[in-house]
């Protein structure tokens, strides 16, 4: 692309930030209700598998989110939740299944989740409440529901009925033919109409449960959110909820009849946010087809970072495709930047981000890939210090750079001074004409992924294959 000039990398901005609004299907000036309170929640994982690389987009994208508002509002001034959900009819089938222990299978599967996450270089949320620590708080929900006429038991259940809100189905724009199109196949005989879904089922012995008002049972999952929002996020309306596009229909449609009819409210959240899904071959990447890549089979591809960067390279409501050369070719990408910063180390802190304007146009990662590498391209031309760390600081925004670049293109110094040694080793050797030595080193430090670059002047640079 073509150059810009350095200046427009060291100005200030003033930006006002835009989201695409699910709810309202357009793209809207967002400004929080309270701006020493920005309240942002995201629906986290149901934790009875390992997340696989389309999960983990959503986690990556409102990562980059959480990050902006805390540049926009203060780090201190925004509270970011992202729930567990460690009670639900898949983590009891998938216990069952692996003859493992009902409370080990969710322990082991959050611990594998949080270092997923962790080496997509995801911050950890202001709050990560477990659904298992709130059932009190779901159960006080329901009875609220039941009051005021949007709930009723039956059979040891307790049900939303969707009638009593008129309306439902505004987020997701369907119509009531589409709401109960899945209903029709076997429609539970206490139901008393077809779209009504479960607050509170029972549980029998042997299964996780608590006492309520209606039995020993435990909670449905939507109603999970509803009271785990509410308890971090009070009151309502709160600013942003996000997820997944899968979770529009019916998870985020009940969470909004739920919340809004116990407290007689009419949003739940003013802003609605949802990616697209991650393709695999042109498929959705999901647990059903079976065509899922996990993140740690991702991450013994390439490094988290070049994952992340692969994730982001994409508009986040658009689909996007996971391939093995975009992975590559993100790795690549970073260790251009990388180089740009061996070469002019720089403080992330001392500058502006570049990438503020395009971040704040919906999210727009693509366009601040673009931004950072012009900005790349200037740090090349010019050799300034400045312009180093204003790619720094924008690459940061989009929590990209975090290590040490010695550490990510040679391994860290003592790695970097192993093998400077075995270089110094080497070069005596072909003055002397000991040309056999000096390749065994070559073809020694090779098959350790290290390449040696021999330049006519008699010195040798080396690089990562």
């Amino acid at each position: 692309p073509r150059s810009r000039p350095a200046a427009i990398f060291l100005s200030r901005t003033t930006v006002q930030l835009r989201l695409h609004n699910t709810l309202t299907r357009r793209k809207e000036a967002f400004a929080p209700i309270d701006p020493k309170r920005v309240r942002l929640y995201v629906c986290g994982p149901t934790v009875y598998q390992r997340i696989h690389v389309g999960n983990a987009r959503a986690f990556v994208v409102f990562d980059v989110l959480y990050r902006l508002l805390r540049h926009l509002y203060g780090e201190q001034n925004v509270v970011y939740v992202r729930n567990i959900t460690d009670i639900d009819d898949k983590i009891i089938d998938q216990a069952a299944k692996n003859g493992e222990d009902i409370r080990a299978l969710p322990e082991r599967t959050t611990a594998d989740f949080h270092a997923d996450l962790a080496a997509l270089d995801c911050l950890p949320p202001t709050h990560e409440p477990r659904a298992t620590e709130h059932v009190p708080g779901m159960i006080a929900l329901i009875q609220r529901l039941i009051e005021r006429g949007h709930a009723y038991s039956a059979e040891g259940h307790v049900l939303f009925s969707v009638p009593s809100m008129p309306a439902y189905g505004r987020l997701s724009g369907r119509n009531r033919e589409e709401q109960i199109a899945g209903a029709r196949v076997e429609v539970a005989p206490y139901k008393r109409d077809p779209a009504d879904f479960v607050l509170w089922k029972p549980s029998p012995d042997g299964l996780p449960g608590w006492d309520s008002p209606w039995g020993r049972g435990r909670p449905g999952w939507h109603i999970e959110c509803s009271a785990m929002s509410e308890a971090f996020l009070a009151p309502l309306p709160f600013d942003i909820h996000a997820g997944g596009l899968d979770l529009i229909f019916p998870h985020h449609e009940n969470e909004i009849a739920q919340s809004c009819c116990a407290h007689g409210i009419d949003q739940m959240a003013r802003f609605w946010l949802h990616n697209g899904f991650l393709d695999m071959r042109g498929e959705k990447m999901s647990k059903s087809l079976g065509n899922v890549i996990r993140v740690p089979d991702a991450l013994a591809r390439a490094p988290g970072e070049a994952l992340r960067l692969h994730l982001l390279a994409t508009h986040y409501r658009q689909p996007a495709d996971f391939g093995e050369s975009a992975l590559q070719d993100a790795k690549r990408t970073l260790d251009r930047l990388y180089g740009a910063l061996l070469r002019l180390p720089a403080d992330p802190g001392a500058a502006d981000p570049v990438v503020i304007d395009a971040l704040a146009d919906d999210l727009n990662t693509p366009k601040a890939l673009a931004a950072i590498h012009d900005c790349l391209g200037e740090v090349n031309r010019t050799g300034d210090p400045r312009l180093a760390a204003t790619l720094h600081a924008s690459a940061r925004l989009l929590g990209l750079l975090h290590s040490a670049p010695a550490q990510w293109l040679h391994g860290g110094e003592d790695v970097v001074a192993a093998i400077a040694a075995r270089i110094a080793e080497r070069l005596p050797a072909r003055p002397a004409r000991e040309f056999a030595r000096a390749d065994a080193i070559r073809a020694e430090l090779l098959a350790e992924g290290v390449i040696l670059e021999d330049r006519p002047d008699g010195t040798t640079d080396w690089r990562r294959a």
